[in-house]
């Protein structure tokens, strides 16, 4: 399993322990209410790979990315809603459909087989 490495978890002010990562399946996601009140999808490539974003999807307002189908285009990991199919970066929260719309990214990390997901 790979967490993200790169410099997204610099400067997470609180992190929040989610649940164990066994509990997330492997091209699938869990939801996950932060305590202010923000709903994080935590998503997990077929790779291992774990990733955090906003789990509202910003063209129905529903609370579905969680959801979503876990998958790979051109290189780029991605979930696509379940909604109205469109596909978003896991590593940046683009959208792939429609340039003009991102959403928020949440670093990931793992302690003692728990993920935590950090809020800046």
């Amino acid at each position: 399993m790979t967490v993200l490495s790169d410099d997204r978890s610099a400067g997470a002010e609180t992190w929040t322990p989610v649940c164990r990562v066994e509990q997330i399946p492997v091209g699938g996601g869990v939801a996950a209410l932060l305590d202010d009140g923000v709903q994080v999808a935590v998503l997990r490539t077929d790779d291992g790979e774990l990733h955090g974003l906003s789990n509202i999807d910003p063209f129905s307002g529903a609370a579905v990315l969680a959801r979503g189908i876990v998958g790979d285009i051109g290189g780029v990991p991605v979930v696509a809603s379940p909604i109205y199919k469109q596909n978003f970066d896991l590593r940046t929260g683009r959208c792939l459909d429609d340039p003009d719309v991102g959403i928020a990214t949440y670093p990931v990390r793992v302690v003692d087989g728990t993920v935590h997901v950090g809020v800046r």
